[in-house]
Formats: C-alpha cells, sequence, structure tokens
C-alpha cells in the first residue's frame, strides 16, 4: 500500500502536458444542483473525471457525496446542471440508462442475492440464454473470464453468496459494475468492511481498472487509501465543492482541514481529569487518581469453540484497544464478555465478583454495553424513530427506568451532536454518522460501567469520529471501562491507554499507549518485520 510518485498535474492519467491538444473529458459535471423537501443537498457541484483516473470524492456525512453518487448512477434526477459523457450532454432517467452509457456504481450497501450464485448475481436479469433456458455453462465461463481480468482467483462463478466472506462479496459486487463494460465505476466506501489484508485486494483490483483506462470515483473516508489511490481529491462541504487538486499536493491535515474546518490534531482528543465526585460506583477509584481501582473486567483462561486461554483485566477509567486481522477473534471475543457467544471454560469477573453471563440479557443486567461493527443490521430498527431506538434496551431489560431515561434522552443526543429534525425522525433518513450516534445514545440510556466498541467509527466521516472519539474520553473520565475493537491501527493507537492484539482466537501480546503500527502488525500477524533502513 505504498503512495506511488507522483510529479503534479501533468502525471495524472489522461490529462496531457500544457500545450498538447486534449480529448474532452470522460465525465463533466456542471452546477448540479439537488435538493430534497426544499433542503438543498447538492448546490452548483462540479467535476472533472479523467480516463484511467482515480479521483477522490471527500467530505463529511452529508457533505453530498452519495448524493452526486446516485445522481451519477440515475437513481436521483438532478434539479439544475449538466452531466456531460465524452463532451455530450447526458441525462440518465433510470440506474440501467447510466449502465448502458458505461457508468457502474459500487454502493457502500451490498446489492447481492445470498442464495444465489456469484454469476448468477454478477448477470442478475441479463442472463445468457440459449433459447427459453438460461445458458449457465457460458454465465460461469463469462463470470471465470471477468474474475481472472481482475487478478481474482479466488472465488469459483459457482459458489453461493452466502458462502463468501465480506470481502469477497465486495469484489463480487465491482466485478458486477465492470462486468457492464464500465468505462466509469463509482465506489462508496469500498473498504469500510474490510481488514488490511483484505483492503490490499481491493487496491490491486483499482489499479487493475486504471490500467485498461477504466475512471474510478472513489469515495472513502479512510485518508490513507485517498493519499495511496488517488490521482486527484474532490472535497464536498455543506453540499459544495470547496476543493479539486492534485492528491500529491495535499497531506492528512490540509485535507482535513478542509473537510471539517479543525486541524487534525483534534482527532484524538487528550485525556480529560476524573470528576471530583464518584458516580454510582461506590468507592472505586478511577485509574490515574489513586490507587488502582479494582477491575471491572477480568478475565483468567477464558476460552470457547472461537477463543482459547483469554486472560486480562480493564480497570476503571482504561480504554484498551483491541487490534488483530478479521478472523482473529476480536469480534468473538466482545461476544463473549457480552454473553452473546458465551464463555464455556475459565473464570470471568465483573467489578470483583465471580460473573459468567449466559446470554446478552445477563450482560446488559451487569451495565455492559455492546455496540456492534454494524449498525444497520445489528444495532438499529430503521423504521423506527430516533427516540424509539434509543429506548430499546431499556424498555427491554430494564421496563421500570423508561420514563426516567426518556427524560434524559434529549441531553444525551445534545451532548452527542446529533444533527436531526426532531427525535420522531425515523433513523433511516440520518446520516451513517448520526446513525452510530443514536447506537450510542441507546447504549448509553442503560449507564453502563463496561462499554464494549466493535469498530465505533466504521463507515462515519472524520467530524462524526471526532464526537465519538470525545464521547469515549468523557466515559472514561467518569471511570468506565472500555474495550474497542478497531481494524484503523491510527485509532487504536490513538485512543488506546494499551493495546491487547488477537492471533487465531488467543491473545498474541499487549503493548503500551504509543506504540508503532509495525509493533501491532508484527504481533498479529506473528511475522518478522525488519526496522525501516534495517536489512
Amino acid at each position: 500500500m505504498e503512495n506511488r510518485e507522483r510529479t503534479g498535474a501533468s502525471s495524472i492519467p489522461g490529462v496531457r502536458p500544457h500545450g498538447s491538444e486534449a480529448p474532452p473529458p470522460l465525465l463533466e459535471v456542471r452546477g448540479l444542483t439537488k435538493s430534497f423537501f426544499g433542503i438543498p443537498v447538492l448546490e452548483d457541484a462540479h467535476l472533472t473525471l479523467q480516463r484511467g483516473q482515480v479521483h477522490g470524492l471527500v467530505g463529511e456525512n452529508g457533505a453530498g457525496k452519495s448524493t452526486l453518487m446516485k445522481v451519477l448512477a440515475g437513481v436521483y434526477q438532478p434539479d439544475a446542471g449538466t452531466v456531460l459523457l465524452d463532451g455530450q450532454a447526458v441525462n440518465f432517467s433510470h440506474p440501467t440508462k447510466a449502465h448502458e452509457a458505461g457508468l457502474s456504481s459500487v454502493f457502500q450497501e451490498f446489492n447481492l442475492l445470498p442464495d444465489r450464485t456469484v454469476a448468477e448475481n454478477i448477470y442478475l436479469g441479463r442472463e445468457p440464454r440459449r433459447g427459453a433456458l438460461v445458458n449457465k455453462a457460458l454465465m460461469n465461463r463469462k463470470t471465470a473470464e471477468l474474475l481472472q481480468s481482475l487478478g481474482i482467483t479466488a472465488i469459483r462463478p459457482t459458489a453461493q453468496v452466502r458462502s463468501l466472506t465480506v470481502a469477497e462479496q465486495q469484489v463480487v459486487e465491482i466485478a458486477k459494475a465492470v462486468s457492464y463494460d464500465a468505462r466509469i465505476v463509482s465506489m462508496d466506501e469500498p473498504t469500510a468492511a474490510l481488514a488490511g489484508a483484505e483492503v490490499e485486494l481491493l487496491y490491486q483490483i483499482v489499479s487493475r481498472l486504471r490500467e485498461r483506462g477504466t475512471a474510478i470515483l472513489y469515495v472513502s473516508h479512510r485518508l490513507r487509501e485517498l493519499f495511496d489511490l488517488c490521482d486527484v481529491i474532490t472535497v464536498l462541504k455543506d453540499g459544495r465543492v470547496v476543493s479539486t487538486g492534485p492528491a500529491s499536493e495535499l497531506d492528512d491535515a490540509s485535507l482535513v482541514r478542509l473537510m471539517v474546518g479543525r486541524p487534525i490534531s483534534a482527532f484524538f482528543p487528550d485525556k480529560l481529569p476524573p470528576p471530583d465526585s464518584d458516580d454510582d460506583r461506590g468507592n472505586a477509584e478511577i485509574i490515574g487518581a489513586g490507587v488502582p481501582a479494582t477491575p471491572i473486567l477480568e478475565l483468567r483462561g477464558a476460552g470457547n469453540g472461537q477463543l482459547e486461554g483469554i486472560s486480562f483485566s480493564i480497570r476503571p477509567g482504561e480504554i484498551v484497544g483491541l487490534a488483530g486481522l478479521q478472523g482473529s477473534g476480536r469480534t468473538e471475543l466482545l461476544h463473549a464478555i457480552f454473553g452473546a457467544a458465551p464463555f464455556s471454560r475459565g473464570a470471568m469477573k465483573v467489578e470483583g465478583r465471580e460473573f459468567l453471563p449466559r446470554s446478552p440479557r445477563d450482560g446488559v443486567r451487569a451495565r455492559m454495553a455492546l455496540i456492534t461493527e454494524d449498525r444497520k443490521a445489528e444495532g438499529l430498527s430503521l423504521n423506527q424513530s430516533i427516540l424509539d431506538n434509543a429506548l430499546t434496551v431499556i424498555r427491554s431489560v430494564f421496563p421500570r427506568r423508561t420514563r426516567a431515561a426518556r427524560t434524559g434522552i434529549p441531553g444525551v443526543f445534545s451532548s452527542l451532536e446529533v444533527v436531526a429534525r426532531d427525535l420522531d425522525q425515523e433513523v433511516q433518513y440520518l446520516s451513517g454518522g448520526n446513525q452510530q450516534k443514536v447506537v450510542l445514545a441507546k447504549w448509553l440510556a442503560i449507564r453502563p460501567r463496561l462499554v464494549l466498541l466493535d469498530e465505533p467509527t466504521r463507515g462515519i466521516d472524520v467530524g462524526a469520529k471526532v464526537a465519538v472519539y470525545r464521547l469515549m474520553r468523557r466515559l472514561a473520565a467518569e471511570g468506565k471501562a472500555i474495550l474497542m475493537v478497531s481494524s484503523e491501527l491510527p485509532e487504536v493507537i490513538g485512543m488506546s491507554d494499551r493495546i491487547l492484539v488477537m492471533r487465531d482466537g488467543r491473545l498474541a501480546g499487549e503493548l503500551p499507549a504509543g506504540t508503532s503500527e509495525e509493533a501491532v502488525l508484527q504481533l498479529g500477524t506473528g511475522a518478522r518485520i525488519a526496522p525501516e533502513g534495517g536489512a
């Protein structure tokens, strides 16, 4: 994932040096405007995409990125503005029209049928036929050739989609988009659900598409990807384009400032001092404020069918990062602690007392909170209101506390800086960052002692990430214990008091705060990594 050398605008694929006659851009957007219910989402947006170019599109949630992508895909119709393809004005009245013109989109939510094969998903609705029957042999052969052209050999055309990993399903989505003879592929957060090794696979696919002259519009919140892959970066803020230029002329700090108007130094806020008075934990000390407290969580030799020999403890006020490759057992450990997939051996203590939850209800009663990695599938009822979502857990486990919790919910949302019309608004209409804040509010309502966070900032913008980080610091200052799983190593290193690294269902080791990414990767992979400049 090394950055490619760049020499400025003249090195951008598809852009000729000054003085030569250049063809029109492959795609050009001029003055694009779109409103919903009278509220502008895009205003006078402009963008140019050249052949063989990877063009990054970034901005906070609600900046207009997804709306722009859906206008280009024919999902939405613009209120004003022009889209030109090869210099000719086009108007895609339906996604099929965009496909026919060679513009395909890969959206963040997968659009695959799990009980059908890879080939059936890629050619859904346009299956090759022999007479009245689907020619499955030809369809499978064309799928195999398509995957091979992208450098993919591990996915069988006949495999059922439900048997594939998340990364493999993402590859199928991209292959489906390319199968329309796409000249332009728009990708919306294509690595949001991928771990490090799987991201490398996506890099390879993007590289192959670039080599064949395909233009890529790439939306991501991961800054490293933007600088690794993109030739040009356009920044959207409040529906308007605030900057477009070569990626080589930007760095993390300048890009963050363009997106959110604050320096990158504000990304990971400093620790907060503990409050003067204790909360309802009695006389327990907060770590760093005196005598070390009794651990809120302690595991000794804990295990089940997926975990083995897990031993560690977390004290009040600690944020402990849990790193490791996808499949290393990170999520499984959180589920076991919470009682969703209970430990079958070993010992577990909560605040000094033996306790082994056998169900999530047991975990909630012990005032544990589990913020799952997939907020839409596991954390929210999308067609219900913000308020109903926020009260879900308290109503289910502590119904007598519902009235008191309802009274405090507005203050919780205010502290989380949730942007919404009102508490009756359906959650499905919120941005990803605001949806994540609703999930957090749901668990804060039970006043948890132990907070288990699984990818808490996945798929949300940098501004929303900062709000989550501030919340974590506040909870730690109040004496809560936090165990956080994250695939983003800067996040793990920037927020953790110490880092536990998992490999193959076991703890591979523990690292101190401020450790290097190389040290985390070495423990997580078991590989020996030579020091920079060494042999």
